[in-house]
């Protein structure tokens, strides 16, 4: 790789987004991909038998291909999470179980093995996003990518400052991701076509929220804004 194919870690550049620029040092920012996992994107998975349209999900794969193939390419923190519980359900609140009318239950057998349980098939992450060797992997019970696990602690100590947010669902585990982000002082981008919904009036409003009244709870800017400020994953893998 040669040293003009990787951005300098103390430059800033600045994104095109809404409300205005995103300022994107990149020695201070992580990626965060949000529960790209085959019971929420793949056919018979949990998000299916909650009654949604997987193929909501699926338009949201090539662009985020992009974008983590470019942020490892610049050397930027890579964090991918998981939702899902402990095999034998003790991190599962009783009314998180009953939520819902799905076909099957967390923790029932499914086509890829117990529903969103640790350790199954289903509860992994997709083929074509699959972590790499080194990059964090980070196991959460709830909602949002900080509670309880230690998200906050692997920021504070790779010394990040600001997220790239990506993934599923955008009014859901995305939204309250970059709400929890928010009360934390980090700042946020949020990329508008590698988070999906499984409605598109969700996709649509959820993204409104979050650059809203100046930004209330971050900035939203599709991936071909962020692409121009990282290094071609090709050509960077290409350098000797």
């Amino acid at each position: 790789m040669t040293p003009e194919s990787v951005p300098d870690p103390a430059a800033v550049v600045e994104v095109d987004a809404v409300p205005g620029p995103f300022a994107l040092p990149v020695g201070e920012v992580a990626l965060v991909v949000i529960d790209m996992q085959r019971d929420f994107l793949l056919p018979g998975g949990f998000g299916e038998t909650l009654g949604n349209d997987v193929g909501q999900l699926a338009a949201v794969v090539p662009p985020l291909q992009r974008v983590i193939a470019a942020a490892r390419a610049a050397g930027m923190l890579v964090i991918h999470t998981r939702e899902g519980h402990r095999p034998d359900l003790s991190d599962l609140p009783p009314a998180k179980l009953r939520r819902g009318k799905p076909s099957m239950r967390i923790g029932d057998p499914g086509p890829y093995g117990r529903i969103l349980i640790r350790g199954e098939y289903g509860h992994d992450i997709v083929d074509d996003l699959a972590p790499i060797e080194g990059e964090i992997v980070l196991d959460k019970p709830g909602k949002g990518a900080f509670y309880a696990t230690d998200l906050a602690e692997i920021l504070q100590g790779h010394g990040i400052t600001r997220l790239i947010v990506t993934g599923v669902t955008t009014e859901v585990c995305v939204h309250t991701t970059v709400r929890e982000a928010n009360d934390r002082g980090y700042d946020c981008l949020v990329l508008s076509d590698c988070v999906g919904s499984y409605f598109p009036e969700f996709q649509r409003v959820g993204l409104q929220m979050i650059a809203a009244q100046g930004g209330i709870f971050g900035w939203v800017a599709d991936s071909a804004a962020l692409l121009e400020h990282l290094p071609a994953p090709a050509a960077a893998a290409g350098a000797v």
